[in-house]
């Protein structure tokens, strides 16, 4: 299979070839392309979308594949299945759940590089903890840890924990040492506890600016701290409902686009029509007309409903990073975070890296972007029809 079109990362007009699931020969092309071409896109924190919902009490194998097809229709060539704060009956179901589906299908297990599971050792105080139960917030156990990994088949990669916790250290070295990556999310911490956790082997923050108080202490404060942590990457939430276009735009240029990661977050809800839903995370909620889901009968946020190509488009539309940059912090800089840019070749549009690749059309004056198709494994396996 051969595609045409332009290289997000040089600009360049290119054909290039797909064969055994692998980018072979790229070759330099003269026609004119409105087709962007870029590495597959990659979410690490997905909780759900299109009516598919990872927390659901009763999600199934199915669920999680169908899942992966609906966001492979966003462009997203793999994802994080996203596991919140529960008992540790429901979280090792929601597992069980992902690592049935993964040994189903081995496209999906592709479109799955690991799990992440944010909490239950989340800060209990209203803010930083967010959406989670507080009744199943509970302290960090590797005990628990290990019950995780065997109910996942050894697939849980990503844990975000507040690290205030006295065993919070402990913890993120034993899981830095069993290679997952630890994030800082949903936390109260002290400026203390946060060097401590970096030292420890915490390398990002989780949806940076949010799970965090409404009002906070001028400086310091556990988001100046982290945002000056060049150890820590950090996640961001661009739907235009979490983080305000100033403040996204002074997180990228104080954290610098090279140690920023786009998320959506998306929730269950996120692909459906306006109105007011029953949920497993949150309850009873009401999306808005203009993408905005809320606690019924509240102006509390309850969740993201956009998909990644959406927090794309608002992130050159709030900023100044380039396209280039923004794809980088959907691709590349997500699989570096998971150690896929070595292990598993991806990230990059060079010959000899697994053929993951989404693309996608560009308005330049709108920023709306359409994608055109999503290429797994050297598979398409979606692509758009007018």
């Amino acid at each position: 299979m051969w595609i045409e079109g332009r290289l997000v990362e040089s600009n360049q007009i290119v054909r290039l070839e797909v064969t055994d699931g692998m980018i072979g020969r790229i070759e330099s092309a003269s026609a004119a392309s409105s087709i962007w071409i870029a590495p597959g896109w990659l979410d690490i924190q997905v909780n759900g979308y299109a009516g598919h919902d990872v927390n659901a009490p009763d999600v199934t194998p199915e669920v999680i594949i169908a899942l992966t097809h609906s966001l492979w229709q966003r462009g997203v060539t793999a994802f994080c299945p996203t596991v919140i704060t529960e008992s540790e009956e429901a979280i090792c179901h929601s597992l069980h759940a992902i690592a049935a589906a993964c040994e189903a299908d081995s496209r999906v297990a592709h479109s799955i590089p690991c799990i992440h599971i944010e909490g239950p050792a989340i800060s209990p105080e209203d803010g930083p903890r967010g959406a989670h139960p507080i009744e199943h917030v509970r302290v960090p156990s590797l005990v628990e840890y290990h019950r995780w990994q065997m109910a996942a088949k050894g697939r849980v990669g990503l844990i975000t924990l507040a690290p205030e916790y006295p065993q919070a250290c402990e913890y993120i070295r034993a899981l830095h040492a069993d290679n997952v990556v630890v994030a800082i999310g949903h936390t109260a911490a002290n400026a203390e506890q946060i060097q401590a956790a970096v030292n420890a082997g915490a390398c990002l923050s989780t949806h940076l600016g949010n799970g965090a108080h409404a009002q906070l202490k001028r400086h310091p404060n556990y988001i100046w701290e982290q945002l000056a942590e060049d150890r820590l990457a950090a996640s961001v939430i661009c739907d235009g409902h979490h983080l305000s276009p100033s403040v996204m735009k002074a997180m990228l240029r104080a954290k610098g686009t090279e140690r920023a990661i786009l998320v959506s977050d998306a929730v269950a809800i996120a692909g459906l029509t306006p109105g007011i839903y029953d949920t497993s995370v949150g309850g009873r909620v009401e999306l808005l007309p203009g993408g905005r889901l809320n606690l019924y009968g509240t102006p509390l946020l309850a969740g993201s409903v956009s998909s990644l190509p959406e927090c794309l488009a608002n992130v050159l539309r709030y900023t100044d990073v380039t396209l280039a940059e923004a794809v980088r912090m959907a691709s590349t800089n997500p699989a570096r975070l998971l150690g896929l840019d070595e292990r598993a070749k991806r990230g990059t549009v060079r010959s000899g890296r697994s053929a993951d690749l989404t693309l996608f059309r560009f308005d330049a004056e709108t920023k709306a972007i359409i994608i055109e198709a999503t290429i797994v494994q050297g598979e398409v396996v979606y692509q758009r029809h007018e």
